[in-house]
C-alpha cells in the first residue's frame, strides 16, 4: 500500500513538473505571437501586445476566486479545472487561425513607427474578427495560469511532505519553468522565420495543440492521483473575520505596487525587445531571419532568468532579500540607460536563428545585450518583493497572496503602455518608462519594505 502510495506521488510530482513548466509556456506565447498581429496591423505594436494584456488582465479576476476555490474545493479540483481552462483557451486561439480571417469589424486610425523614434502620417488599420477570437483565447488562457500559479507551489510542497524536500521540489520546478521560458520565444521564432502580410497564426498551430496535448495528459493523469488536501474547508464551517487586512500595513501596500511594476517590467523588456529586433526595417537584421533572431536573442533573456535564480537560491542563506533587490534594481537601471544611450549601430556577436543556416552568430545593436542582462536581475525580484511585503503579516498573509495574484495583471497592462510609447516615440525610447519603473522599485528596497505597522497584532 505504501510503496502503492509512493509511486503514485512519483506521478503526480512528474506531472506537476510539466504543469509548471506549462505555466511559462502558455504566458510565455504572448508576447512573441503578438508579432503575428503588430505586423499584420501596420506595425502597430499596441494591437500585438493586447494578447499579453488580455493573458494578465485574467489575474486581475481570478487572483482571489483561485486562492478560494483551493479552500472549497481543494488543489486537485482546482488544477483540472485549470488544466480544463487551459485547453480550451488553446483551442480558441487555434480557432483564431481557421475562422474569421476575412472579416473586418471595423478600422482603426493610427501611427506607424517606421524608423526608430519617428511616427508617420496616418493610417487605416482593418481590425478582424479572428483577433478577437485569438484575444479572447488569450484571456481564457490567462485564468488557466492563474488558477495553476496557485495551486503548483503548494501541491509540490505537499507531495515532497514539506520541509526541505517540498522546497527542492518547487525549486526543480521553478527551474522547468524558465527553462520552457526559455524556449517558447525560440519555438515561436523558428516557425514564424520571416514576418510578411502573409504570417498568421497558421504558422504556430502545431505549438497549440502540443500544448493542448500536455494539458489533456495531465488532466488524465491527474484525475486517478490522490492529492492531499489539509487546507479543504469543511462543510458548515465560519469564516474568521480579522478585524485589520493586508492594506493596513504601508510595507505591504507598497509591495503590492511593487509586484504590480515588477511584473510588467520582467515582460516588458523581452516583449519590446521581440519586437523591434522582429522589425527589420528598425532593427537593420535580416528580412528572412529576423523573426528567428529576435526570437532566440530573447530566449537567452528567459534563460537568464534561470542562472539568476539558482545563483539567488544559492547565495539566500547569507544574503538578505532587502540586499538583493537593491542590488539588482540598481543594475537592471544601468543596463537599460546604457541600451538606450549607446547607438544602435554598434553590434555584437550573439546566438540567433534562421530557417535556412539554422542556429548561428547574428550581428545585432548592442542594446539587445544589456536588455538580455536584465533577466539576470529581474530573476529574483519576485521573491524579494514578496518576502519583503508579508515580513510581519502573521495571520494576514494568507490575504495577502491573493492579492499579490490579482497584481500580476502589471504584466499586462505595463508592456502595452511601453508598446504604445514604442509606437509613438520608438522602441528604444519606450525603455525609459522601465527604468522609472526599476526606480521604484530602489526606493522600495532601500526605504519602502521597512515595516512601520508593528503596533497591529499580527498572532
Amino acid at each position: 500500500m505504501t510503496q502503492q502510495k509512493t509511486n503514485s506521488n512519483i506521478v503526480a510530482i512528474i506531472t506537476m513538473f510539466f504543469i509548471f513548466a506549462m505555466i511559462s509556456f502558455v504566458t510565455n506565447l504572448a508576447a512573441p505571437i503578438g508579432t503575428i498581429w503588430g505586423f499584420k496591423f501596420e506595425g502597430n505594436n499596441v494591437l500585438g501586445m493586447m494578447g499579453n494584456m488580455m493573458n494578465f488582465l485574467a489575474y486581475l479576476f481570478m487572483g482571489i476566486p483561485a486562492g478560494n476555490l483551493l479552500v472549497k474545493i481543494g488543489y486537485k479540483k482546482t488544477a483540472l479545472w485549470a488544466m480544463a481552462i487551459g485547453a480550451i483557451g488553446l483551442f480558441t486561439q487555434y480557432l483564431s487561425s481557421v475562422l474569421g480571417a476575412d472579416t473586418v469589424l471595423f478600422s482603426l486610425s493610427g501611427t506607424t513607427a517606421t524608423q526608430e523614434g519617428i511616427a508617420t502620417a496616418a493610417t487605416s488599420i482593418p481590425v478582424t474578427l479572428n483577433f478577437f477570437i485569438y484575444l479572447l483565447g488569450a484571456f481564457i488562457c490567462g485564468f488557466c495560469v492563474c488558477m495553476l500559479n496557485t495551486v503548483v507551489n503548494p501541491m509540490l510542497n505537499l507531495l515532497g511532505g514539506g520541509g526541505n524536500k517540498g522546497n527542492q521540489l518547487i525549486q526543480t520546478g521553478g527551474a522547468l519553468n524558465s527553462l520552457s521560458g526559455t524556449l517558447t520565444p525560440l519555438f515561436v521564432g523558428a516557425l514564424i522565420g520571416s514576418l510578411t502580410q502573409s504570417t498568421t497564426m497558421t504558422d504556430v498551430v502545431p505549438l497549440l495543440w502540443i500544448a493542448i496535448g500536455i494539458f489533456v495528459a495531465a488532466f488524465i493523469v491527474i484525475s486517478f492521483v490522490t492529492i492531499p488536501e489539509p487546507h479543504l474547508q469543511k462543510s458548515g464551517e465560519k469564516k474568521i473575520k480579522f478585524e485589520y487586512s493586508p492594506w493596513s500595513f504601508r510595507h505591504t501596500v507598497m509591495g503590492v505596487i511593487g509586484i504590480f511594476i515588477y511584473v510588467g517590467i520582467e515582460i516588458g523588456i523581452p516583449g519590446t525587445l521581440n519586437f523591434y529586433l522582429a522589425d527589420y526595417n528598425v532593427s537593420g537584421l535580416p528580412k528572412d531571419s529576423a523573426s528567428g533572431i529576435a526570437g532566440a536573442i530573447v530566449a537567452i533573456y528567459w534563460l537568464l532568468m534561470l542562472v539568476g535564480r539558482s545563483a539567488s537560491s544559492a547565495i539566500s542563506g547569507k544574503v538578505s532579500s532587502r540586499a538583493q533587490l537593491i542590488a539588482v534594481s540598481a543594475t537592471a537601471i544601468l543596463f537599460v540607460i546604457l541600451a538606450i544611450f549607446i547607438p544602435k549601430d554598434i553590434t555584437v556577436s550573439m546566438p540567433g536563428y534562421s530557417v535556412g543556416a539554422g542556429f548561428s552568430m547574428a550581428q545585432v545593436p548592442i542594446c539587445a545585450l544589456f536588455l538580455v542582462l536584465c533577466g539576470l536581475c529581474t530573476s529574483v525580484m519576485w521573491g524579494g518583493i514578496f518576502n519583503l511585503a508579508v515580513e510581519g503579516l502573521g495571520k494576514y498573509t494568507a490575504q495577502a497572496s491573493g492579492i499579490f495574484m490579482m497584481m500580476v495583471v502589471g504584466g499586462g497592462i505595463l508592456p502595452l503602455c511601453q508598446s504604445w510609447i514604442a509606437n509613438n516615440f520608438g522602441y528604444i525610447n519606450s525603455y525609459w518608462l522601465i527604468v522609472g519603473l526599476l526606480g521604484y522599485l530602489l526606493f522600495y528596497g532601500l526605504v519602502g519594505c521597512k515595516n512601520v505597522n508593528k503596533d497591529i497584532p499580527v498572532e
